[in-house]
């Protein structure tokens, strides 16, 4: 696991031990950032479910201004912060080990709204609508935001309640891109 582009290019990440983590593959996380460069300049991107960091710290990497790292387990969180002095992009983070809807109204809360949203949850996540639909209930995101859901491809049928959705398969990989103006319930 590597940053792919940017000022971080080419640093190898920690990624963690055991099965708890599922990191992007390479190619899907190529294709997704050929799909979002041009939203990520100046961008406050906001990584829930991250895992090793990998996507938000790709985006750091690309001239998004600020990230928000969101996962519910502190050793991941340390993995992060490792990541984050690896590729000298500690700066301009938080970080938060807490529940993902948790979060979500904290976010709010602050009035913070994220230009980039990016949702990594586990394959067998059966909360992805609940999680959508707050984040858009509670104007996480900017008008003009996008949120990008990551999730098995077959682990879909949750989208299907959502109208204006746009999706590419990676293998069995699938991610869904979601706009304020599309989300509609």
């Amino acid at each position: 696991m590597r940053v792919i582009a940017g000022t971080a290019r080419g640093i190898k990440l920690k990624a963690p031990k055991g099965f708890t983590v599922r990191p992007t593959a390479d190619r899907v996380k190529e294709a997704l950032f050929n799909i979002i460069s041009p939203r990520i300049s100046g961008a406050l991107f906001l990584d829930l479910y991250a895992g090793s960091g990998a996507i938000g710290i790709e985006a750091l990497s690309r001239g998004a201004r600020f990230c928000i790292f969101v996962d519910h387990r502190k050793d991941n969180i340390m993995l992060i912060k490792e990541n984050l002095a690896k590729t000298k992009l500690e700066q301009n983070v938080r970080l938060i080990t807490a529940d993902a809807n948790k979060t979500i109204a904290n976010l709010t809360a602050e009035n913070i709204k994220a230009d980039l949203a990016y949702l990594d949850p586990p394959y067998n996540e059966t909360d992805i609508l609940q999680v959508v639909c707050n984040i858009f209930r509670q104007g996480l995101i900017t008008d003009h935001g996008l949120l990008i859901v990551e999730h098995a491809y077959k682990n879909q049928q949750w989208a299907d309640y959502l109208t204006g959705t746009s999706q590419k398969k990676y293998g069995d990989t699938g991610l869904t891109f979601i706009t304020p103006e599309s989300f509609s319930e």
